[in-house]
C-alpha cells in the first residue's frame, strides 16, 4: 500500500496530509502536542482494508502553519477539519480522533452531522467533564522546552517504557520546540484549563448518534485520561461499544495495533462498505 505526504492549504494556513488508499473515507486525528506521523501506519493498515484512509496535522503541530491568530480551540479546530475535508473534495466520512483529536471530530460532527457517518473516539477529552488537575497537567506538559522533560511528557502517555526511544525523543524536541509550537500549544493548553467546560459535547452528540454509530477505544493503562473517563464517556453516550486494549496507556493505536484495528475495523465495516 503506498502511501503519500502533501501539504494542502486549508483556511488561511497549510496542513501536511498523509493518505493512503482509497474507497469511503476515514479521517483520523491526533491529539494536543503530537502529530500526524502516529497514525501513518494506522493509515496504511486501514487503507489495505479498502478505505481511503487519511490524517493531518493540526494547526500549530507538526509540519502545518504555527499562526499567531490560527485555529486554538475546539470549535475552531472542528471548522478546520470539516474545512480540510472541503478541500479534499469528502462529503462524507467516518472520523476517528485522540484524546483532544477526539473532541474535534466529535465537536464537528455537532456542526455538520450529515457529513458524518461515525465517529471513532480514543481516549477521548471533552465529551465529558474533564478533571482540573488532568487539564492542568497536559497544560504543562505541551510547554515543555527542555529536552529532558520531553522523556518524561513520553513515558506519560506510553505504557512500554522502550518505546520511547532516543529517535524518538529527539524527533519530539525539535517539532515540538520549532518556531510558533510552543506560542501554538500555549494558546490551546490555555484553552484546555480555562474555557473548555463551554464545549462539552455528550448531549448534543447523544441526541444526534445512535450508540451504534459511536465507537470507543481506551487504553487499559492509561494515564492522561483514566479507563474511569471511558465508562463516563459510555454512559452520557447511550452505552457504544467500549473496546480495552490491554498493555496500552494512552496511544492505543500506536503501542497495540493488531487490537486496535481488530476493534476499529469491525466498526467500519457495518456502517461504510468498502
Amino acid at each position: 500500500m503506498t502511501i503519500i505526504n502533501y501539504p494542502l492549504p486549508v483556511g488561511t494556513g497549510v496542513t501536511r496530509i498523509i493518505e493512503a488508499g482509497s474507497g469511503p473515507a476515514v479521517i483520523f486525528a491526533h491529539g494536543l502536542g503530537a502529530r500526524c506521523d502516529r497514525w501513518r501506519t494506522t493509515v496504511e493498515r486501514i487503507a489495505a482494508q479498502g478505505y481511503r484512509a487519511i490524517t493531518y496535522d493540526l494547526p500549530g503541530h507538526g509540519f502545518a502553519s504555527k499562526e499567531l491568530e490560527g485555529p486554538a480551540d475546539v470549535p475552531a479546530l472542528a471548522g478546520h477539519l470539516l474545512a480540510l475535508m472541503d478541500a479534499l473534495s469528502i462529503d462524507t466520512a467516518i472520523l476517528v480522533g485522540t484524546s483532544l483529536g477526539a473532541h474535534i471530530v466529535a465537536y464537528a460532527a455537532c456542526i455538520a452531522p450529515n457529513r458524518i457517518l461515525a465517529l471513532g473516539l480514543v481516549g477521548a477529552l471533552g465529551i465529558v467533564p474533564i478533571d482540573q488537575a488532568v487539564a492542568e497537567t497536559i497544560n504543562r506538559n505541551v510547554r515543555a522546552t527542555q529536552r529532558e522533560q520531553f522523556v518524561g511528557k513520553l513515558n506519560f502517555v506510553f505504557h512500554d517504557p522502550s518505546m520511547v526511544t532516543d529517535s524518538l525523543i529527539e524527533e519530539e524536541f525539535r517539532m515540538n520546540t520549532s518556531p510558533g509550537a510552543i506560542a501554538a500549544f500555549s494558546r490551546m493548553g490555555d484553552y484546555l484549563t480555562t474555557r473548555i467546560c463551554n464545549d462539552y459535547v455528550a448531549t448534543r452528540l447523544r441526541a444526534l448518534y445512535p450508540p451504534q454509530k459511536l465507537l470507543l477505544i481506551w487504553g487499559a493503562e492509561d494515564k492522561a485520561v483514566p479507563l474511569s473517563v471511558a465508562h463516563e464517556c459510555a454512559a452520557a453516550l447511550g452505552n457504544p461499544a467500549l473496546a480495552i486494549i490491554e498493555h496500552a496507556n494512552h496511544v492505543p493505536y500506536f503501542e497495540q495495533p493488531a487490537a486496535f484495528d481488530a476493534a476499529l475495523l469491525p466498526f467500519l465495516a457495518k456502517l461504510a462498505s468498502p
